[in-house]
């Protein structure tokens, strides 16, 4: 099960939240060859992952309950198939040493030893949290009142909006991968800053913490 949230002892510093999937570990791009070793393939038709999986020889739309299936799958044997992205490592390590950071994922709980023991592989040792739930909420749990700067970094935009309406001093950075599928996702808004890369993202949050 996920690490409680009664449980995480921040300290007098800046706090950092991140997403994991398609933010610190690729997510779409070995999902992908996940679903080829099954004959399966995702078409980047819009963004999302039910109704744009299909048969690989016959285009025939896998339906939404085995699409979740094949999601609870992936999750079970992510340490098989998911690695971080290059540049997640040295900007993480840069953060954690003038702020908390905690990871806040939404994959289903049930996979959460998996994913720390991935997470722990790779040497991202920081506090994880995998819960269903909006995050704008636990973020907000997190934080509460503190007078110190906060940071969230996702790549999806409804997790972005959940924060920033509940944490409204929350620096909401957006971090979609290079990948097609994402390209057809919503539009952040303007309180939203979008970063094409770690680096651009670290500079953002760096500056935000330090102001």
């Amino acid at each position: 099960m996920s690490e409680s949230l009664e449980n995480i002892r921040l300290t007098k510093r800046p706090l950092v939240v991140c997403d994991v999937d398609d933010v610190v570990l690729e997510f779409v791009t070995p999902f992908r060859a996940f679903l080829a070793s099954r004959g399966l393939r995702l078409l980047p038709r819009s963004f999302r992952l039910h109704g744009n999986i299909v048969g690989e020889s016959d285009d025939t739309r896998v339906e939404a309950d085995a699409v979740s299936a094949l999601l609870e799958g992936f999750f079970a044997e992510q340490e098989q198939w998911q690695s971080p992205f290059s540049d997640a490592t040295g900007a993480l390590r840069a953060l954690s040493e003038t702020a908390d950071l905690i990871f806040l994922t939404a994959m289903p709980p049930q996979h959460f030893a998996a994913r720390r023991r991935l997470l722990d592989r790779f040497g991202f040792t920081y506090p994880l949290i995998a819960a269903k739930e909006a995050k704008g909420p636990l973020v907000r749990h997190l934080h509460g009142e503190r007078a110190l700067p906060v940071a969230f970094i996702d790549d999806m935009v409804h997790n972005l909006h959940s924060v920033g309406e509940h944490v409204p001093q929350c620096l909401l950075v957006h971090l979609p991968p290079p990948i097609d599928i994402h390209q057809l996702a919503p539009p952040a808004g303007d309180h939203v800053r979008r970063a094409r890369d770690w680096p651009e993202a670290l500079g953002l949050i760096s500056a935000h913490l330090a102001g």
